[in-house]
């Protein structure tokens, strides 16, 4: 069965998830005594990894990451967004997800384009695949950074949408890289489409779904629905395409966990299933998140940078002055209306635009017969690699010098106080 999905082949055995999970446990309890990020620290194990006899090799793939890993971890994320929350700041989000990301794809193609030379349909195709922020890490940095109420929320729901965005793009910029024709307004509609395709897609599953959670009272029946739910909504997504673009299986994944998280007043899940389900996918994205970040150090410790320093280096810089783009002008606009962002919220956005493992799927789902497929695989890699530690081990000083999360000392004030209180 395994091999029937590829889990097996990609190295991806019972063996192999087990001990992932064991480093995984292990992980936390270091990163939190040493206070640095989870993910982090599954990385620097993954590397780690790589260099040990343990009998199993794992690498990412495309199929791995988008029919396994991340149907489960957007879900997840969806799942605690509170829909009027989101409503209340769904046109910026937009914005950034969409003029945002094709702002930033646009500015990091032409950077790689005329400093480093790649041809313009393969320029544009990296442009697209590192555009977009990771919801994996993103989300997963957050969360351990425990930051709350409308900086959370813009965050996470920013890396959710433009994470479609990318997706169906790259979809596009591909058709064009490997000489194939498409008309603006084919690749106008194919856009339209897999959006709008992939909501209805998580609406029809999700519905689908909740209405026979509310024909019972079995909270594992009702975690069991919600898993066909995340898988169901993707897998059906992607089964559709128009020109070439599949339907938006991430966007579709979304919006169930959207609908499963927001409908509880409607009575389809029972008290102690909303209870079951909570710690159920808390515990499937802690799984996941393990399995997605040791991977991902795997893969770092495989590559050869050397020879592509130089791409390396260019690529980091333009994305950086892509993000900075894309949040900074977009945030001005909005300054004198209801959805003014704050200084240090604008900031955050900036540097907070992690890129993960969705960039290297993207980049490891580009056909062999693609030119520079490999210079694009392995700088990615390397955009990547800048991002997990220079942004990840900077985020949460930098939450905190911006006074997004409390401080060290107060943290451990409140600890102190806490204790006092028990004796």
């Amino acid at each position: 069965m395994l091999a029937e999905t590829g889990a097996e082949q990609n190295g991806l055995s019972i063996e192999a998830i087990e001990i992932i999970l064991l480093i995984g446990a292990v992980v936390a309890i270091i990163a939190r005594r040493l206070k640095v990020p989870y993910t982090v620290g599954l990385v620097i194990a993954g590397i780690v990894i790589a260099f040990l006899p343990l009998g199993f090799e794992i690498a990412f793939s495309k199929e791995l990451l988008f029919k396994i890993l991340l149907p489960p971890l957007i879900f997840e994320a969806a799942l605690y967004i509170h829909w009027k929350e989101l409503k209340r700041d769904l046109i910026p989000v937009v914005t950034f997800a969409s003029i945002g990301v094709l702002l930033s794809a646009a500015i990091t193609a032409a950077v790689m384009h005329y400093v480093v030379g790649w041809a313009w349909p393969m320029a544009a195709l990296f442009g697209v695949l590192i555009a977009a922020t990771d919801p994996v890490s993103v989300i997963a940095t957050f969360k351990e950074a425990k930051v709350k109420g409308r900086l959370r929320l813009l965050v996470e729901a920013e890396s959710l949408f433009n994470d479609s965005t990318a997706a169906v793009a790259f979809a596009i910029a591909l058709t064009f890289a490997m000489g194939m024709s498409m008309s603006p307004g084919t690749a106008a509609a194919a856009f339209g489409l897999s959006i709008a395709g992939g909501i209805a897609s998580g609406l029809i599953v999700g519905w689908g779904c909740l209405f026979i959670a509310g024909r019972t009272t079995d909270h594992l029946v009702e975690i069991a629905l919600t898993t066909i739910a995340a898988f169901g909504s993707f897998w059906l997504a992607e089964q559709f395409s128009f020109a070439g673009v599949h339907l938006s299986g991430v966007l579709a994944a979304m919006t169930a966990g959207l609908l499963v998280g927001n409908t509880n007043q409607l009575g389809f899940i029972t008290e102690k299933g909303e209870e079951s389900i909570e710690d159920f996918w808390e515990f499937a994205a802690f799984v996941v998140n393990s399995i997605v970040f040791v991977i991902l150090g795997i893969s770092e410790a495989g590559q050869n940078f050397v020879t592509s320093l130089g791409a390396i280096g260019v690529a980091i810089a333009a994305v950086i002055i892509a993000r900075a783009a894309a949040i900074y002008p977009i945030s001005a606009v909005f300054s004198f209306t209801k959805w003014k962002f704050e200084r240090e919220h604008q900031h955050i956005l900036f540097w907070g635009g992690l890129r993960g493992a969705l960039a290297l799927a993207l980049a490891l789902g580009i056909p062999d017969s693609v030119p520079y497929r490999s210079e694009i695989l392995t700088v990615t890699f390397g955009v990547v690699a800048f991002s997990v530690f220079a942004q990840g081990l900077t985020m949460t000083p930098l939450l905190r010098r911006l006074g997004q999360i409390p401080s060290v000392e107060v943290l451990n004030r409140d600890e102190g106080d806490k204790g006092d209180k028990g004796d």
